[in-house]
């Protein structure tokens, strides 16, 4: 940094703008960069948000590199994304190409989109390609990005300060409490036209959920505990559902072929990016849904799981063979602890092949799991001080059948009766327990015997169909609940908030007050006297 000044004279002319601060060496290495660039050449750089709005030499420097017109575009980072620091960054995207023409500076508000991954903050998928989309477009997007043109850069209430928020309002908007809705009560319809984005979509179910009140106020017509079951059973929030689902099959069709033409050699990178971008496109036609959700449900799957399926369809094929677990104890002896097919898993073949013997199977774990608690509701019934259980020190059979011969009297025919009770829920038990075992084992080896029956056209179907796409389908329907729980929960808060004026709550008062006095005076205390 002591250099500095000779490098503003030197061969390279870094400095031309102006000397960066003995102390501060972001602007160095951003005019090194932009010295380095060729006539047309475009790059970006990473730095803390100090650069956007520092004054004296950074200031003098910040001015002339918006009136030279290189920078293209500014982007907000989220706090904590780097490690070794906690501080928000900023990317600055350069470009020199036709950089005199340009009119203005693309500024994008990104501090909001990211996942926490342990102690750090984490860029997602769909927030990068959020960011992506929306500089090459250089669309305005509330709360989210602007064109900003240079004469409001420039204009002396900003006087060349580039601080995000001086640009873009992406500060959470502010709940009113609505005074009159408080004295009268009613839900202003204020608060109900702002939420504008589902009555576009879903016109009737406005009038459905609430009736006017007096003007400017309306009432929720349903009671609060029947207000979710009324919006998903309305006609409209079914069409909307319908309509979702109609483009999630729309891109299943065209989609299917290319995941069933997968095969050796081939690139399952490729094959997430045509996929991805394909599902992308066909939601950003979904009303209330987040196409970028959708996209991210997508990257999530293919991260935990199909990828890895992807890859092992490119290296060996549309293989489906199971292997045994094999673990070697402390003896050096070998034991069998089952096996595993990470392909195709033995749920995806019980399901296809032996849902009848799964449902046997379910109903004797039913049983089982029902004996099990009754017998433990009995133990614990008995085992409090003085219970028939209480001496104890184990609740086992032997210990049971051991108490018989203390309560044998002809006085003791409710102790027998629940130790013939307990034994009897024993020994069902133990049947039933002997009986899940069978089963399982049968449902075992056929599942596993099922995989050498299986056709190339078969194990397709089992990993495209109830694999990966019921997943994704999964997926989409868990975003369309969280339409229904957004409007829900907005819709309740309103109407919980003016449920009981003013008046109301005084009548209430007022009401407790005389309760209070009442019983006051029957305990010879006089609030009147005390007053």
């Amino acid at each position: 940094m002591e250099h500095w000044p000779h490098a503003s004279q030197g061969y390279y002319q870094r400095f031309a703008w102006g000397e960066p601060p003995a102390k501060q060496g972001d602007y160095a290495y951003l005019l090194h960069i932009i010295r380095s660039m060729k006539n047309t050449g475009k790059g970006a750089i990473i730095l803390p948000h100090g650069v956007l709005f520092r004054g004296n030499a950074e200031a003098t420097i910040r001015r002339k590199l918006v009136e030279s017109g290189i920078l293209k575009g500014i982007i907000g980072l989220p706090a904590n994304l780097f490690y070794g620091t906690g501080i928000p960054a900023a990317i600055l995207v350069l470009d020199k190409e036709n950089a005199e023409g340009r009119q203005g500076i693309m500024m994008i508000d990104a501090s909001k989109g990211f996942t926490k991954d342990g102690p750090k903050n984490r860029l997602r998928e769909q927030d990068v390609h959020r960011i992506v989309d929306t500089f090459r477009k250089g669309e305005d997007v509330d709360s989210y990005a602007r064109m900003v043109p240079f004469s409001e850069i420039a204009d002396p209430r900003n006087d060349y300060n580039l601080n995000l928020p001086r640009y873009i309002d992406s500060s959470n908007t502010e709940d009113i409490q609505d005074l009159q809705g408080h004295l009268q009560g009613g839900i202003p319809e204020r608060d109900l036209d702002a939420l504008s984005v589902y009555w576009d979509v879903m016109p009737s179910l406005r009038s459905a959920l609430f009736t006017p009140m007096r003007d400017g106020y309306s009432t929720l017509a349903p009671d609060l505990a029947d207000l979710k079951p009324q919006i998903l059973e309305h006609a409209e929030f079914g069409a909307f559902q319908d309509s979702v689902n109609a483009l999630f099959a729309e891109w299943r069709q065209r989609n299917r072929p290319k995941l069933e033409a997968l095969k050796v050699g081939d690139s399952p990178k490729h094959l997430i990016q045509d996929l991805a971008e394909d599902l992308l496109g066909t939601f950003r036609a979904a009303p209330l849904v987040d196409p970028y959700a959708v996209y991210q449900s997508l990257m999530d799957y293919w991260q935990a799981g199909m990828q890895g399926d992807a890859e092992l369809i490119a290296a060996d094929g549309w293989v489906a063979k199971p292997s045994r677990i094999l673990v070697i104890d402390k003896k050096g002896k070998t034991k069998d602890k089952g096996w595993m097919c990470d392909l195709l898993p033995k749920p995806y073949i019980v399901a296809r092949y032996f849902a009848e013997k799964q449902a046997e199977l379910d109903a004797k774990s039913a049983e089982l799991d029902a004996a099990r608690s009754e017998q433990d509701e009995l133990t614990e019934e008995h085992s409090a001080e003085d219970g028939l259980f209480a001496e104890l020190d184990k609740v086992s059979a032997k210990d049971v059948k051991g108490l018989r011969p203390s309560y044998s009297g002809p006085d003791n025919a409710d102790e027998l009766a629940t130790i013939d009770r307990w034994l009897k829920l024993d020994s069902r038990i133990i049947s039933l327990k002997k009986k899940v075992n069978e089963l399982d084992a049968q449902l075992d080896a056929a599942a596993y015997a099922q995989y050498d029956k299986l056709s190339e056209a078969e194990v397709k179907s089992l990993v495209i169909d109830d694999k990966w796409l019921a997943e994704l389908e999964q997926q989409l329907h868990a975003e369309q609940d969280r339409v229904s729980y957004r409007l829900t929960g907005r819709v309740r808060d309103l109407a919980e908030r003016y449920a009981e004026p003013l008046p109301q709550l005084e009548q209430q008062v007022s009401e407790l007050q005389q309760r209070v006095e009442s019983h006051l005076a029957r305990m010879g205390f006089s609030t009147e006297a005390q007053a």
